[in-house]
């Protein structure tokens, strides 16, 4: 490595003479760095500069006998040794000023006085020594030699920059890493090059290290700089978004404040300005659009309603009939909320969202009647989430309607009164949310029931399903009851909401139906089953005791009937009751009259039961009770609780059947389903099973994408009668027809029924050996099952 300097070393100093001069030109148009550090780099670069290319220049003379020559090698050799303490000296101001000036630091240190004052007294000692032959004489070649006195020019090189390192590491935490290493690297590099030349003549080592770490300082210290400002930048980037969270929570508390006081109007619509903006936001999002057209979805959805404030009291508050209130006062809402808003001449999307959300699809709606596309897409979002929110609501000419009934207007609306992207994300929204309601939890039962007139008060329903379920409670008779009847009794119902109703109305939209009212003795009354058998049971002593006021229930269902045994402390019945048909589910609510009933609870047991559990007392009703064909038949009394045999799908193949909606279907998804699957065996739900599609005839995919990608189209053709008309056809039967192709992993699927048209292309990912085809659906009976 000597060798290699030793050759190259001009050429070597050369180019970091260059580069040193490079960086003094850069320090002369830099503006990030405080005026004296800037002048102090500047001087070092000048002298680190000189002091390489004097040194360079004696290396090029010398020899030389000519009177150039003789006078190049004195001048050279005697001012490379002066700026060799000069290097000392603007390194002692450079150091000086950062610490002054830069970090604001008041010192004054006695070590960096005398290393000033050393250093001018080393350029000193350099001017003797080219007259007095200290540190290096010549002979008569013009060749340069070590005087005596040559280790003398060290000592202020190596001393002086060790006692300006013991001065910088005092003041060390005042450093950046960077600048720390950069002064390090400048100290003592240096001080190792001249330990290294002491024993290589001929190389100027010292002189070399000395200029790299001059540049190298520099460039450490725009690394600094940069590092600073990008740190200013970070913190000022911090304090705006801070700001603007500030600014945007003021907005959000302002607007909130204002929507609540405007809601004030309506007790009904108690905070459903801000539920309108959460469903609105989730809308959005699932568009696939930012959080900005997010966060403008929920502020206009927010704020769309503020036109309410325009309307008389006596407008909103009017309790009859609401296809009897003034609707010229309502349609001047979205105008008033639009003025409103305009004044917030920085958000213009929320007057647009007030103004237009009120429009229909179709062009029914107003102020504009604007339809489709022409109706601006965030109002479009707004129309959908209010119109969730509205019908989920508890109304003054009604009750909230349940999550089923408004899916299905969801799903019926499309393309009418919303726009179907947007109504097909809420479908998904009222499925996922669905899911995690548990419609069975047991945990919002009433624990107490104060039950003064018959069914004044009545328990929340509680499922009986194909477990064995045991209700215990105590009850405080009334002796002094006006009519003398004091007693618990239980209430057999069904209903979207587990709720018993008397409502006419609410009949209707939880589609209530009630089987049975039973006492705790010989008492019952059917009231929509089949038919009740009620038996009393002697008390062997098969169950436990129970104390006085202690009563039992101990229920279980198997299809179409349920079982219910009622104990009391000295009565014991078993009530056998036949459901309307195996698509009900049963509830029972707890009541009573004159009685107190408390400490309700609840027992889910794992106990299952079959057919030998529960005799049956009426025939099953069946609705396939027709000639089969290539499959037999089948009845979907639940969601997807029955399926047909899986038929392989090997190329292609059609499906021709019979559908009818069982007589208790409501919805337009008690259809049929397509569903597309690999299992062992064969079967829907065997092992190892993969659904790969799960097409509804009416239009509608529940489809997974863990095992397949799917692309679903559907579409209304001119002969679709409209959903009322489509619903009813499907109660009184019709035929359908199924094409399924498949080319390797790609599978097509088409059909139309009654105008809805489908096609689904699934993208199997995994490799089965075989795909079946299965038919399925809910509440439905389908027969007369062909496969060609």
């Amino acid at each position: 490595m000597i060798e290699l300097i030793r050759t190259y070393q001009l050429n070597l100093m050369l180019l970091l003479c260059g580069a040193c001069m490079m960086m003094a030109i850069l320090l002369l148009i830099t503006k990030f760095l405080d005026e004296k550090r800037k002048w102090s780099l500047f001087l070092m670069e000048l002298v680190a500069f000189f002091l390489l290319w004097f040194d360079r220049q004696a290396y090029i003379y010398a020899g030389d006998t000519s009177p150039k020559g003789y006078i190049m090698v004195r001048i050279s050799n005697c001012l490379v040794y002066v700026l060799t303490s000069g290097v000392v000296f603007s390194f002692n101001i450079y150091l000086k000023n950062l610490l002054v000036n830069e970090k604001g630091l008041k010192i004054n240190s006695k070590r960096l006085e005398g290393v000033g004052i050393a250093s001018v007294f080393g350029m000193f000692m350099a001017f003797l020594s080219a007259y007095a032959n200290i540190y290096y004489y010549f002979d008569e070649n013009n060749i340069y030699h070590r005087g005596k006195g040559f280790l003398l020019a060290y000592i202020i090189p190596v001393v002086c920059p060790i006692i300006q390192y013991l001065v910088m590491r005092k003041y060390k935490k005042y450093f950046s890493k960077l600048i720390y290493i950069s002064i390090v690297l400048y100290l003592f590099v240096p001080i190792i090059c001249g330990i290294i030349q002491i024993f290589t003549y001929g190389i100027s080592l010292v002189n070399m290290a000395m200029v790299s770490v001059s540049i190298s300082l520099y460039i450490f210290t725009y690394l600094d700089i940069n590092n600073t400002v990008e740190h200013a930048h970070n913190i000022e980037i911090q304090n705006i978004e801070g700001e603007t969270k500030r600014m945007q929570r003021l907005f959000d508390q302002t607007a909130k404040a204002f929507v609540s006081a405007v809601e004030k109007k309506d007790d009904f619509a108690k905070g459903n300005a801000v539920k309108v903006a959460e469903y609105a936001k989730k809308i959005t999002a699932r568009c696939g659009l930012d959080d900005e057209h997010c966060d403008k979805a929920y502020y206009a959805a927010l704020l769309h309603d503020v036109g309410l404030i325009g309307v008389p009291d006596s407008v909103i508050k009017n309790e009859g009939d609401p296809n009897k209130w003034d609707q010229e006062a309502f349609r001047k809402k979205p105008i008033i909320g639009r003025e409103i808003l305009s004044n917030i001449t920085e958000y213009p999307f929320l007057s647009i969202g007030a103004y237009y959300s009120h429009e229909r699809y179709d062009g029914t709606g107003y102020p504009e009647g604007l339809s489709g596309d022409k109706i601006p897409e965030i109002a479009r979002i707004i129309a959908v989430a209010d119109a969730y929110v509205t019908m989920t609501t508890k109304k003054r000419y009604r009750e909230e309607r349940p999550d089923f009934v408004v899916r299905e207007a969801f799903v019926t609306g499309a393309g009418k009164a919303f726009d179907p992207e947007f109504a097909e994300l809420m479908v998904k929204i009222i499925d996922e949310e669905s899911k995690d309601k548990n419609l069975d939890d047991l945990s919002i039962i009433e624990k107490e029931l104060s039950c003064k007139q018959y069914r004044s008060s009545i328990s929340v329903g509680i499922p009986v399903e194909g477990n064995i379920i045991k209700i215990r409670f105590k009850c405080k008779l009334d002796t002094d009851a006006p009519n003398g009847f004091s007693a618990p009794s239980i209430i057999l119902f069904d209903s979207y909401d587990r709720r018993v109703h008397v409502d006419k109305k609410a009949i209707k939209v939880y589609n209530y139906q009630e089987f049975a009212e039973i006492w705790f003795d010989y008492n019952y009354i059917n009231t929509h089953a089949r038919r009740v058998l009620e038996t009393k049971l002697d008390n062997t002593g098969s169950f436990d005791k129970l104390g006085e006021d202690e009563y039992e229930i101990i229920a279980a269902k198997y299809e179409d009937h349920v079982k219910v045994i009622m104990r009391s402390n000295d009565y014991e019945k078993q009530d056998i009751i036949a459901l309307v048909d195996g698509s009900t589910s049963a509830y029972i609510g707890i009541t009573g009259e004159n009685c107190e009933i408390k400490d309700i609870t609840i027992e889910k047991t794992d106990e299952a039961i079959d057919e030998n559990y529960i005799p049956r007392i009426s025939e099953e009703i069946s609705y396939i009770d027709h000639i089969e064909s290539d499959i037999k038949n089948v009845q979907i009394s639940q969601t997807r609780s029955a399926a047909t045999d899986g038929i392989e799908l090997k190329n292609k193949l059609r499906l021709y059947f019979h559908s009818m909606s069982l007589p208790v279907a409501n919805f337009i998804w008690h259809c049929p389903y397509v569903v597309i699957y690999s299992s062992d065996n064969g079967q829907v739900g065997g092992n190892n099973y993969h659904e790969y599609a799960l097409i509804k005839i009416n239009g509608e995919s529940d489809i997974s994408k863990e095992y397949a990608d799917n692309d679903f189209i559907m579409k209304k053709k001119d002969d679709f009668p409209g959903w009322e008309e489509w619903k009813e056809k499907n109660k009184k039967g019709i035929d359908c027809e199924v094409v399924i192709e498949r080319k390797g992993s790609s599978i097509l699927t088409t059909t139309v029924n009654l105008g809805i048209y489908i096609e689904n292309t699934t993208t199997i990912k995994d490799s089965p050996s075989k795909v079946y085809v299965a038919l399925t659906g809910d509440r439905c009976a389908i027969t007369d099952i062909r496969v060609r």
